[in-house]
């Protein structure tokens, strides 16, 4: 089986959760061609203010950072949109402000994939909890949510769904059955260690989410991935189940010593060990290119 390996480079976290992550152009640009050498065929990204290094999602920042990755090698890309409820977009935000440098993005041709996460939930540290410290809410309106599956129904672009709890899957998948001719998102299961949403990286949680999809979207695309997590364990378990993968510093454990390419090499190393085959950028686009 043709395995879709992903990179998340960074994340929202700036260096004093992770400090490890590419924040300048040219450390992204360098992360990214060593995950793809590494066996990543999709590269996601979040884009940063350099002098503040905090994420700003910005198009004059994420055109010249992808147009770089792609002009090196053959990956598809993924940006994300602002991280509505944390620090850096406190704001509140319309739909298409909120897709604003996607929109822009596709209409230059540079991504193929996008996030749209279909649901909100409260992202808390167990640690912050436990010490009084207060999480914040990652808002996605339903409004929020059809403005970019309409944006992946005008430009056939692959929406990319985080899966923090059950309900995303299930909310995920009615609102793409309401956008006739939107592609196939993939499903991409959240696990967690350190944060307090949704499941963790156990096999029992593997198999309660396949059960579910199999109910909503059946034959959809999918991958294991989380926040603050180490998603090795259950690598062998999604390969043999049929599914993908996700590996790098914005999933990681927060502190974690290493870098993008270890974590992106392991993770191909676990793919291939439960008899899986990296998949290039042009089997992703094959195996996304016919799924309504």
């Amino acid at each position: 089986m043709d395995v879709w390996l992903e990179a998340a480079l960074n994340g929202p976290w700036g260096r004093d959760r992770q400090p490890g992550i590419p924040v300048t152009a040219d450390e992204i640009v360098a992360d990214a061609l060593a995950a793809a050498g590494a066996g990543a065929a999709v590269i996601h990204l979040h884009a940063y203010d350099e002098r503040s290094g905090r994420q700003r999602d910005a198009y004059e920042i994420y055109a010249p950072i992808i147009e770089r990755i792609r002009s090196s090698v053959d990956v598809v890309c993924c940006p994300t949109i602002p991280f509505a409820g944390s620090g850096d977009s406190t704001e509140p935000l319309s739909p298409a402000e909120r897709f604003a440098a996607v929109e822009r993005l596709l209409e230059a041709g540079l991504i193929e994939w996008s996030v749209v996460d279909p649901g909100s939930v409260n992202i808390s540290l167990a640690d912050d909890v436990a010490q009084g410290r207060e999480g914040f809410v990652y808002a996605n309106a339903e409004s929020h949510v059809r403005h970019g599956l309409a944006l992946a129904q005008a430009h056939r672009m692959t929406p990319s769904y985080a899966i923090y709890e059950p309900g995303f899957l299930r909310l995920g998948a009615a609102l793409h059955r309401a956008v006739p001719g939107a592609p196939q998102p993939v499903y991409r299961f959240m696990f967690t260690d350190q944060f307090t949403f949704g499941f963790p990286p156990q096999e029992w949680a593997l198999q309660a989410y396949l059960r579910l999809l199999r109910d909503e979207a059946p034959g959809a695309p999918w991958m294991v991935a989380g926040l603050g997590v180490d998603v090795e364990p259950l690598i062998g378990a999604a390969v043999r189940a049929g599914g993908h993968v996700r590996a790098g510093l914005e999933d990681a454990p927060l502190g974690c010593p290493d870098g993008n390419r270890e974590l992106v090499e392991r993770a191909a190393r676990l793919i291939t060990d439960a008899g899986g085959t990296l998949a290039t950028a042009a089997q992703v686009r094959a195996g996304t290119a016919g799924l309504p």
